[in-house]
């Protein structure tokens, strides 16, 4: 579509859109068009929406979970076993393994995977934090994602912690290679947590 033809504001909405993950330009302007036919107040509910999530959630102090509160919800849960810490990679991960209600314990999000092409180094990743925590754990499931990667980063992780004599932990092999733990079913999920084996 030539850009000249539409108004600066319409095209504004459409090119930030864009810059969302997996919208294209096609599928922004067809957002944006809609939103234009949208009642005023749809629309003002979904900036104001946008605008409170920008400044209410903000990463657990403890584990790196998203959060409105001081800590997460995991984290003040008295309930959760805190002598288990399930290792992975971003929240969306740590939702997929919630749904499951396999996990009873407490995660810790590293914020990435070592990933040096990508210029992202151990020390970019919140391992010092994890370390910190592992006082009176008696066991790290790294729950990665299975990719080069998380392979790297999990054998990395392991070497870091075996020492400190606690059992560490992997999902069991039923998540293929290459995957990505938001498009696994909560079936294979479930199976790969309950048979994990250690690394």
């Amino acid at each position: 579509m030539n850009r000249n033809v539409l108004p600066s504001a319409l095209d504004d909405l459409i090119e930030e859109l864009s810059r969302l993950p997996g919208i294209g330009r096609k599928t922004a302007t067809r957002l944006a068009f809609h939103l234009l036919k949208v009642q005023d107040h749809h629309a003002e509910n979904l900036a104001n929406a946008i605008l409170q999530m920008k400044k209410k959630v903000h990463l657990c102090p403890i584990c790196f979970n998203l959060t409105e509160h001081e800590t997460c919800n995991i984290c003040s849960d008295v309930n959760r076993n805190k002598d288990q810490i399930c290792v992975v990679e971003d929240s969306e991960s740590l939702m997929m393994i919630e749904k499951t209600n396999q996990f009873d314990g407490v995660y810790h999000v590293l914020g990435g995977v070592i990933s040096p092409l990508d210029g992202i180094g151990a020390e970019d990743l919140n391992i010092k934090s994890l370390l910190a925590r592992l006082e009176s754990v008696n066991e790290v499931i790294l729950a990665l994602n299975p990719s080069t990667e998380g392979e790297a980063t999990t054998i990395y992780l392991a070497r870091l912690i075996k020492p400190l004599h606690i059992k560490v932990t992997r999902l069991a092999r039923g998540i293929p290679l290459g995957g990505h733990l938001e498009f696994v079913d909560e079936l294979t999920l479930t199976k790969a947590l309950q048979a994990r084996d250690e690394v």
